[in-house]
């Protein structure tokens, strides 16, 4: 319905004597709109007067109000400068007269009026900052600028922020704005004259806009939001603003960034800009720190205002009183600070879609958000009405009977209506939100007796983590619960010491218990893995943001797999640009999804055969989302990869595909120049030396201790010649040195191999090559005899290992493993997985093959389990109860004790099978 038919429907003008007419609508009494509208929007003075006003006009402006709307922006855009002060007054009535209408008929939704609002201001600050600007550049008080530098405004943009920053402006918002110049674009020695001159400019602008004048005002304008405004101008260089928000930039300010959008002058210096900022508004890492700072904010306010008391409708403040709309925008905001650092989709600078992102991602429940929306349009509705009456920038209900009916006239409903439906919506608002910011408290009563007393928990206050005010008050509130879940173990002192370890190792404990409060079922999972391991609660307490991986949602789902995490990681790197920084993202990823295997395998979520996978498909998706950005990074100074490119090839557990939680990655790299003799690039290097510096490119970005740590150790000892030889291989040398050089046991390591990144067509030719190779005929006695020969001088150089190692001794895991590989290289198969090479030697006995899978599982399951709860060699008096109660647990043992018979037993028959299988040739006479 045209905006004309729906006048006729508009509610009749409120009468002090009589209210609203029952029927509430006016009729259709003729084509004289004016007067029409005179009378119903008599509720409205401000609206009464605009429409006496601009009577002429509006006749012609109702048939189209969105034709005339465009008009009065383009007759703004194109207008003279020297009537800059008045055209931005006519447009204002015009704009907000036809705005008001297409309101208060239904025409528009809420927001199609608050996106018209916006879209006008954007446009008046525009207007009004090149009129200033124009007037500098003419005067020549701006140096080095010329007329064609007007609608950049010399360099300066106006950021938008808050509603206008969201295109949520209200009918009488002022508006917030920060101005700031690109201080580059002039010569240093200009700098103060710039700054000055662009001073100036803003407070011309801001006086254009907020003026009274015999024909009002346009919008009034606040540049408070800048840094420090008690002592910075009201115009300031960027480099300052960044230094100001880096050193000492404060939650509120970044809740408000999350708003900020370029609105006037310069946009592309204001994009710049706020991309610089980005690290200072979004947080890398979780940051439920803020739930506390928004809060403060919020009881700051309501002091400051007296706003702090129950609802109560008469003069209830429907921006900042309880339910009301600021509370609705400190809730999505906050919960937006807290994970959009890690989730660019959650960076919405809109209420209503931020709600909504954020019930998709599995932030806020899916009701809430719902519930939350629909509240906050109607308020904002409310909130129009309210400034409609009069033009006054006043969020304040009616205070008598008469204004409540006036405003109801507007709502088009009843009083009685419309006091029920506010109410129950300010109460509804103020539940979901308040349980959001101030969810009750532990009392310290929870707090058991026995551990509360104990030496260790009185020393707690003296650790590092715990020496700020702030971080000891938030643990004051999570002591309680701490101690209580810990008086539940079944070892209450173990875990107490447990956790003491993580607590003393903590460097800083603020944003850690700020996470913890607001996710209590993390205090379960830690104390579960600090009892487990208190070497595994000593590297959460070096790196306990891998926390947060645990609230984003799935961290409990079913393992994705190697290609989704590589997709992830490559997703991610893309969106970096910078190098060192991608490195670190690959880090931070790459102990969250470490951490995951871990807690799922303590937590009895994975077996020990799908968690040797995992971690597997962890560091194979991390070489194959690492590998191109360390050539492209490479390419920058040498050029592209000579020829055909090279390959990553994965040796030993990492080409078997299973590893466990600490262990290295045996690789080689092979390339192919394909001809090419050199690369072509800035500082262009032969094939050889190019792909040589760009293997050590690759260990070095695996290696190196960075901020985040590192991502793996990296052993090439397993490439031809060994440590004596190039760290990379070209194709042509590799193939001539497997087919005539190689000895026995490079073979043997062949069979595990397995390209794991790099161009797919060379990867099909290496892995064709090694599928040939080892399918060419061989003596099995020989093989056996050369295998049992290294069985031999490895037993010699590294002994049992003693009774809970299991990897070093005979039968146990390195000793199958070696078998199983002379095992494949005899059958010509390339069987990469040991018990599936076991079980396919026919030669065996299949109790022969049965008892070896067993023993090789029995010992995998051993090894995965102590390598991840401690670094050192394994022993059961220093694991404590969690720690042997979860070997027990992988490897099915009844107890500890039992656990040591079964590996004795299963390790001596493995041997005695191994040994009949593999006889050490005898020395020939000299």
């Amino acid at each position: 319905m045209r905006l004309v038919d729906r006048i006729t429907r508009l509610p009749r003008a409120f009468d002090s004597d009589h209210g609203m007419e029952a029927q509430g609508f006016a009729p259709w009494a003729s084509g004289d709109i004016a007067k029409l509208l005179e009378g119903t929007c008599g509720s409205s003075p401000y609206l009464k007067g605009l429409i006496s006003k601009e009577s002429k006009w509006l006749e012609g402006a109702v048939d189209d109000p969105e034709a005339a709307i465009a008009s009065i922006f383009e007759k703004l855009r194109s207008g003279s400068y020297d009537k800059v002060d008045h055209d931005l007054r006519q447009a204002k009535r015009r704009v907000a007269l036809l705005i008001a209408l297409c309101d208060l008929s239904g025409v528009w939704a809420l927001e199609e009026v608050t996106g018209t609002l916006t879209d006008f201001s954007d446009i008046a600050v525009q207007v009004a900052l090149e009129a200033a600007v124009a007037r500098e550049i003419k005067r020549k008080k701006l140096p080095g600028q010329s007329e064609d530098d007007i609608a950049t405004a010399g360099g300066m943009v106006t950021l938008a922020m808050g509603k206008g920053g969201a295109h949520e402006l209200n009918y009488s918002s002022d508006i917030d704005l920060i101005c700031l110049f690109d201080e580059t674009r002039y010569d240093p020695d200009d700098f103060h004259e710039a700054r000055t001159s662009l001073v100036r400019a803003t407070r011309k602008m801001a006086a254009s806009l907020s003026d009274l004048t015999g024909d009002g005002y346009v919008f009034r304008t606040d540049l408070r939001l800048r840094p420090d405004p008690a002592v910075t101008p009201v115009c300031m260089a960027m480099e300052a603003a960044e230094r100001y928000y880096e050193s000492l930039g404060r939650t509120w300010e970044r809740a408000a960034y999350i708003k900020a959008r370029p609105c006037a002058g310069d946009i592309e210096a204001g994009q710049r800009f706020l991309t610089t900022l980005k690290p200072f508004v979004w947080r890398k890492h979780l940051d439920f720190a803020a739930i506390q700072d928004a809060h403060d904010m919020r009881l700051r306010i309501r002091e400051h205002k007296g706003l702090g008391g129950p609802i109560t409708l008469p003069g209830h403040n429907m921006k900042l009183g309880r339910g009301g709309i600021r509370e609705i925008e400190f809730f999505t905001q906050t919960r937006q600070l807290i994970a959009g650092g890690r989730d660019p989709d959650l960076r919405t600078n809109k209420t209503v879609p931020g709600l909504q992102v954020l019930a998709q991602k599995g932030w806020i429940p899916q009701e809430a958000a719902d519930v939350l929306a629909d509240h906050y349009r109607a308020h904002r509705e409310v909130e129009h009405r309210i400034q409609m009456v009069n033009d006054a920038q006043t969020h304040d209900l009616p205070k008598n009977p008469d204004g409540f009916e006036r405003l109801a006239c507007l709502m088009g409903i009843s009083v009685e209506e419309f006091e029920g439906d506010l109410n129950r919506r300010l109460t509804e608002v103020h539940e979901v939100t308040e349980g959001f910011f101030a969810p009750d408290a532990s009392s310290d009563e929870d707090m058991p007796d026995t551990l509360g007393d104990s030496e260790i928990v009185a020393r707690w206050p003296t650790y590092p983590s715990l020496r700020s005010e702030r971080a000891h008050e938030i643990f004051r509130r999570l002591r309680p619960e701490i101690l209580r879940r810990l008086g539940q173990a079944a070892k209450p002192e173990e875990a107490l010491l447990a956790f003491d370890g993580f607590l003393k190792g903590l460097p800083a404990g603020v944003q850690l218990f700020s996470l913890f409060e607001a996710n209590h079922q993390l205090i379960d999972l830690l104390i579960d893995v600090v009892s487990t391991s208190p070497e595994l609660a000593l590297h959460l307490s070096r790196n306990a943001k891998v926390f947060d991986a645990v609230i984003g949602g799935d961290f409990f789902s079913p393992w994705p797999g190697r290609a989704a995490l590589t997709g992830e990681l490559v997703a991610l790197l893309q969106d970096e640009p910078d190098y060192e920084r991608r490195l670190d993202l690959a880090r931070r990823w790459g102990k969250e999804w470490h951490f995951r295997v871990g807690v799922h395998l303590l937590r009895g979520l994975m077996e020990a055969e799908e968690a040797g996978r995992a971690y597997a498909d962890l560091a194979e998706a991390t070489l194959g989302a690492t590998w191109p950005v360390v050539q492209e990074e490479f390419a920058r100074k040498h050029g592209p990869c000579p020829g055909r490119g090279a390959v990553v090839i994965g040796m030993g557990s990492l080409g078997a595909g299973r590893l466990h939680a600490r262990s290295d990655l045996d690789v080689i790299v092979i390339y192919d120049p394909d001809g090419v003799e050199a690369s072509e690039g800035r500082r262009p290097l032969p094939s050889r030396t190019y792909y040589s510096r760009l293997t050590q490119a690759l260990i070095t970005a695996m290696t190196a201790p960075m901020a985040e740590g590192r991502l793996y150790e990296v052993d090439m000892r397993l490439r031809p010649s060994g440590n004596q030889g190039p760290v990379a291989t070209s194709w042509a040398s590799f193939q001539d040195y497997q087919r005539n050089e190689a000895w026995t046991w490079e073979h043997l390591a062949l069979t595990r191999a397995r390209v794991v990144a790099g161009p797919a067509a060379l990867a099909a030719d290496v892995e064709g090559f090694r599928l040939e190779l080892l399918a060419q005929p061989r003596n099995r006695d020989d093989v056996l005899a050369d295998v049992g020969e290294m069985r031999a001088r490895i037993a010699d150089a590294k002994g049992d290992g003693g009774a809970w190692n299991a990897k070093i001794g005979a039968g146990r895991m390195q000793d199958i493993e070696l078998f199983s590989q002379a095992a494949t290289l005899v059958s010509g198969q390339g069987i990469r997985h040991t018990p599936r090479a076991l079980r396919q030697t026919d030669w065996l006995a299949p109790e022969d093959r049965q008892a070896l899978v067993e023993a090789y599982n029995l010992f995998w399951s051993l090894q995965l389990g102590s390598r991840l709860i401690s670094e050192e060699a394994l022993d059961p008096d220093t694991v404590g109860s969690g720690g042997c109660e979860f070997l027990t647990r992988l490897t099915n043992a009844s107890d500890m004790e039992a656990l040591r018979s079964e590996l004795e037993a299963h390790a001596q028959r493995a041997a005695q099978i191994i040994t009949r299988e593999l006889p050490v040739k005898e020395e020939s006479d000299q």
